[in-house]
């Protein structure tokens, strides 16, 4: 680790003796296990509904600003010692039920052979797009060697974060296929569409080596220490039901049936995914994220009665004043009753420009308001 963040990740709780390890261990999973996130994702009832929030360790927060000064996003994702500190950011200001990975959805597509840079204000840039046959063959498979970095970040978080589950993440396959023929972020999605409809077979290999490569990311995560694991499709919604039947459903079913046995509940996660809400259920997750476009009741009556959702609080209210916040919030929990299982969570990501005693002060809230 670089000796500059050496002093970064708190020390509070003494070292484990070596004799000590396996019943730690196995003490950890059994509290783990038993938090009100997990619980929750279980559709188990717990002592308040869970809250934690997608882009919580970002740019809202003037320490993250501090601590990336200079340093690119991918350099951040492959530092284990800034992704602990970067990760546990949020969890000590604002007391959420549980951390996120800091990462991005492209370092397994960077660790699998494609030549890309996140670009500030931009997003995934890829240099050379993935249209052909010939392209396919740049995309090689991953191993955990591959992506160590983030299995060592995984083991440090879940060292420091105690009590507190630890969530994993990766991009979908449609979500990565969508930056990798585009070049780069779309509003229309026409190059990815015209390979979906006119290139097949093409795009059912792509698709294909892209879940694998999600699977493998996601299974070092796990391995490493994760307690849940969250698929974001963000760009499914760009889709028809029967076309993300046909084209994408079966490969994030392959992602999601391959951690079947991992122990971990499973979040599918989606923008704009209305209409797609049953089938993303189906796909073989056990919450199903919902962005904040459906209510949550109307969004349990259209993935079923088995499975928890997570959100799905505007991100825009949290600019319109406390009152706002604490009415919309408070509507968000009595529409989650509907579900077995609540995550109280927004409908997409932080914003940068929120201020982040107003996100201190939701998860108070939520607490307060779901207690009992």
């Amino acid at each position: 680790m670089g000796e500059e963040y050496a002093d970064l990740r708190p020390g509070s709780r003494p070292p484990r003796r070596r004799a000590s390890v396996l019943t730690w261990h196995d003490d950890a999973v059994t509290v783990l296990s038993d938090s009100p996130f997990v619980r929750a994702c279980r559709g188990l009832p717990g002592p308040h509904t869970p809250v934690w929030f997608m882009r919580q360790a970002g740019r809202s927060l003037p320490e993250y600003r501090k601590i990336r000064e200079g340093i690119g996003m991918l350099e951040s994702c492959r530092r284990p010692d800034l992704v602990t500190e970067i990760t546990l950011q949020p969890v000590r200001r604002h007391g959420v039920d549980a951390a996120i990975l800091f990462s991005d959805i492209v370092v397994p597509i960077a660790a699998a052979g494609i030549d890309l840079d996140i670009v500030a204000g931009t997003g995934p840039v890829v240099a050379d797009p993935v249209r052909t046959e010939a392209d396919l063959a740049r995309l090689r498979p991953i191993t955990a060697d591959d992506v160590d970095f983030v299995a060592e970040s995984v083991r440090l978080l879940v060292a420091e974060l105690g009590a507190t589950p630890l969530i994993g993440f990766a991009g979908a396959p449609f979500t990565l296929a969508s930056y990798l023929i585009e070049g780069g972020p779309s509003r229309t999605y026409l190059k990815t569409k015209a390979m979906m409809y006119g290139a097949p077979r093409l795009w059912h290999a792509l698709l294909t080596r892209l879940a694998d490569i999600t699977l493998a990311f996601l299974r070092t995560q796990v391995d490493a220490g994760v307690s849940a694991v969250q698929l974001f499709d963000s760009w499914a919604g760009a889709l028809s039901e029967a076309d993300y039947r046909e084209f994408v459903m079966p490969h994030s079913a392959r992602v999601l049936g391959g951690l079947a046995d991992a122990g971990v509940p499973r979040i599918h996660f989606g923008v704009g995914t209305a209409v797609l809400l049953e089938a993303m259920g189906e796909a073989g997750a056990d919450v199903v994220g919902v962005d904040w476009r459906t209510p949550l009741d109307v969004a349990t009556r259209r993935i079923g009665p088995d499975r928890a959702v997570q959100g799905n609080l505007d991100p825009a209210v949290l600019f319109a004043g406390w009152e706002v916040v604490e009415r919309e919030a408070r509507r968000v929990l009595e529409q989650g009753r509907a579900a077995p299982g609540h995550v109280f969570n927004l409908g997409h990501g932080v914003m940068p420009e929120t201020d982040p005693d107003i996100l201190t002060r939701l998860v108070a809230l939520v607490h307060e308001a779901s207690a009992g």
